[in-house]
């Protein structure tokens, strides 16, 4: 029988500082990418060793012709360059978010993981893409805008000796699962989904699923986050969170523009996933037959 008593807090004595740079990005490229820099440098000076920012760091926009003019690929991307940069100046590894890159006549939606040495650990494109009517008159179909991605994707997070797989995701991606799960059976300690939730469903879900995906797979969970009134129109909720495997918040942003930094103790993980061991608990089971009542 699990036992009911909460693992000890013992990120006190964790010398791995993670970080979330909140942003709000907007229709000027050159303006968002000297936002995520100085955020990176702020998290970096602070003690930080892996430092994320949100969904959509380098711009912005729902205009898709703007869009368009607007995105580079990822070889002539500016913040990558300039990412890749202060990663290897300070020696930290750094997670863009998603960046909008051209791809032919589509956008990637892209996560951009840079080691400390400012080379390119890893990429991902959004699988699960936004289309949706809100209540209150918003619509959403990133659908018609960009190429949904196929494939999951982990990363490595070296700290010193020590190497430590992250899981990559992207905000709506939030809402599966079984993403989540995939991840954290293939090694994933810590769990991302920097957002761009808006301001609607951020309130009403936002730290309740982190918490949740924390929780079913016994990892920590990075979300950096866009917050506040962008000068495209849109509204997004903030609260960028670390969260540990237990569900505890360790830190969460308002709605305004900084960083928020925590130290965990990736042991935590193991004394967790021993306490509650559902990831060695899955079973396969058939599905009733569609035809019957």
């Amino acid at each position: 029988m699990a036992t009911n008593d909460a693992p000890k807090d013992t990120a006190r004595d964790a010398a791995l500082v993670v970080a979330c740079v909140q942003m709000r990005s907007s229709r000027d490229p050159a303006a968002n990418r000297d936002a995520a820099i100085n955020g990176i440098r702020e998290a970096a000076d602070a003690g930080a060793v892996y430092i994320q920012t949100p969904e959509m760091t380098s711009l912005l926009v729902r205009d898709r012709k703007e869009l368009f003019a607007k995105a580079e690929d990822q070889t002539h991307d500016p913040l990558i360059a300039a990412a890749r940069e202060v990663a290897r100046e300070k020696r930290v590894t750094v997670h863009l978010g998603s960046l909008p890159l051209l791809e032919g006549d589509r956008i990637a939606n892209r996560a951009i993981v840079i080691d400390p040495k400012g080379e390119i650990a890893a990429t991902y494109d959004k699988i699960h893409l936004f289309d949706v009517d809100l209540p209150n008159g918003e619509s959403w179909r990133e659908s018609a805008t960009y190429a949904g991605g196929h494939q999951a994707v982990t990363a490595p997070l070296a700290v010193g000796e020590d190497t430590y797989t992250l899981g990559v995701s992207i905000c709506y991606d939030l809402r599966f699962p079984y993403l989540y799960r995939a991840l954290a059976e293939v090694g994933a300690v810590i769990l991302t989904a920097p957002a761009c939730f808006t301001r609607q469903t951020g309130e009403a879900h936002w730290q309740v699923l982190q918490r949740a995906r924390a929780i079913e797979n016994g990892a920590f969970m990075i979300s950096a986050a866009q917050g506040g009134t962008h000068d495209d129109g849109r509204h997004t909720w903030g609260h960028s969170i670390i969260v540990d495997p237990w569900g505890r918040v360790m830190a969460e942003g308002g709605s305004e523009p900084g960083i928020i930094l925590a130290s965990i103790d990736p042991a935590m993980v193991a004394q967790v996933r021993a306490q509650i061991p559902s990831l060695r608990h899955t079973q396969l089971f058939s599905l009733p037959d569609s035809n019957e009542s």
